[in-house]
């Protein structure tokens, strides 16, 4: 038992926390936070510089135009491939795809009018009044060539779409038009390109 002298305050005694060691170091700041990141995942979080900004207006019209030409030439290619989401309007749904099929399978008068055209145009600078005259009857022939062949493929079309697509909602008489003006364009410069062969199935 202690004697306390008057006139003496009595030392406060400390009291130690159960599981803290008096002789271990005390660190600030550490306590019970977050373990140091291994190396990987710092790395992994870490980012790359972004590019830098153009210096210049023609620089970043330069960008502009590189960002749009590789996404135009992208879409390109998937509506020439017959891509729906790449397909202008006119060129969407499935009626428009089995009438463009009807009309690459099959041999058109139509395709030939580029050529026709150009032999007519080159006879009328012939100065010579019977080849001029031929020149007149082979152009009256081959538009009566075209529009008997335009019947034809109607009618195919017509046939194709009553046993394939029965409930489709576009006019008939609308793809039948679709169809003929396919028919006119040269092979190799239809768009979307053809997906079958002259005489396959469709």
């Amino acid at each position: 038992m202690k004697l306390h002298l008057p006139g003496r305050r009595a030392r406060p005694e400390t009291t130690q926390d159960a599981g803290t060691d008096r002789g271990a170091p005390l660190m600030a700041g550490t306590g019970k936070g977050r373990p140091t990141p291994k190396r990987a995942e710092a790395q992994g979080r870490r980012q790359g510089p972004p590019p830098p900004p153009p210096t210049t207006r023609k620089e970043a019209y330069k960008r502009m135009r590189e960002s749009q030409a590789g996404k135009s030439a992208a879409g390109r290619a998937a509506g020439a491939r017959g891509d729906d989401a790449a397909l202008p309007a006119r060129d969407r749904g499935p009626a428009r795809r089995l009438v463009r099929d009807v009309v690459d399978t099959r041999r058109n008068a139509g395709s030939l009018f580029l050529l026709v055209a150009a032999l007519v145009l080159a006879g009328y600078f012939i100065p010579n009044t019977a080849v001029q005259s031929y020149t007149v009857f082979v152009w009256f022939a081959f538009f009566l060539l075209i529009a008997a062949d335009s019947v034809l493929l109607g009618r195919k079309i017509k046939t194709a779409l009553e046993e394939r697509l029965p409930d489709h909602p576009e006019k008939t008489r609308t793809l039948v038009w679709y169809g003929i003006s396919r028919a006119t364009m040269v092979r190799r410069w239809r768009f979307p390109k053809p997906r079958l062969g002259i005489g396959d199935p469709y």
